[in-house]
């Protein structure tokens, strides 16, 4: 009798019963280049209105009432926080910080047309008595030193003709500012319109980024990035 014989047959291994289970999980799709740069680009336009909202608004200067400080075509930047932070279109302080002080330079909302916007120096806050005496600016009954004032006009006018040289004695309200330019015979400001609210206020103007000459079609590169006092 011939010997029995064990047939070994090598069993094929099934992929699929392994004792490790598979790692099939799909790649991750790549975002489109489009996608990608919508989603930059709307990124940087929030954090633009965030930061003008609240941080710091760049303004351009048109008209001459605060030189020499300010000329015509002087760009500035505004500091927006430093007097709190205040909700957009409403003028509400959810935060204040500090309030602006006499010598600041301050933009405001034009209490005759609030879709202007003004740019003045602070002379008296609330509770101050200011007046103006022949051109010279006195508040609480003393002379101010007031360096960056410029005068270009001799004559002087009869405070019941025109408050320009001769104006108050008048308190000024809590809640109020009493502003004027700089360039004092051609400024048109608190001596002839009024009080300032505190919430009217959007910042203190503190630098000078770009400056154009119009007139000499040039660039005052001499005043980019003075500090404004």
């Amino acid at each position: 009798m011939k010997p029995m014989t064990r047939d070994i047959v090598a069993k094929k291994e099934d992929p699929l019963n392994e004792t490790e289970p598979m790692d099939v999980t799909a790649p991750p799709k790549k975002k489109g280049a489009i996608r990608e740069n919508v989603e930059a680009i709307a990124l940087a336009i929030l954090l633009a209105l965030f930061i003008r909202a609240f941080i710091v608004q760049a303004f351009k200067i048109p008209s001459g009432s605060m030189k020499e400080t300010l000329q015509i075509g002087d760009h500035i930047l505004v500091n927006k926080f430093i007097y709190g932070v205040k909700l957009p279109f409403l003028n509400t302080t959810v935060i204040p910080v500090s309030e602006p002080k006499r010598g600041d330079i301050v933009v405001f909302e034009f209490p005759e047309d609030k879709d202007k916007d003004f740019i003045k120096r602070t002379i008296a806050v609330g509770g101050d008595v200011v007046e103006v005496r022949n051109k010279a600016v006195y508040v609480d009954g003393e002379k101010q030193d007031q360096p960056y004032a410029v005068y270009s006009d001799d004559y002087l006018i009869p405070g019941r003709l025109k408050p320009r040289d001769n104006f108050g004695p008048v308190t000024v309200p809590e809640g109020k500012l009493f502003v004027m330019g700089d360039n004092r015979d051609h400024s048109y400001d608190s001596r002839f319109w009024g009080f300032v609210d505190l919430a009217a206020v959007k910042g203190k103007a503190f630098m000078i980024y770009w400056s154009w000459d119009k007139e000499d079609f040039s660039v005052r590169w001499r005043r980019i990035g003075d500090m404004l006092h």
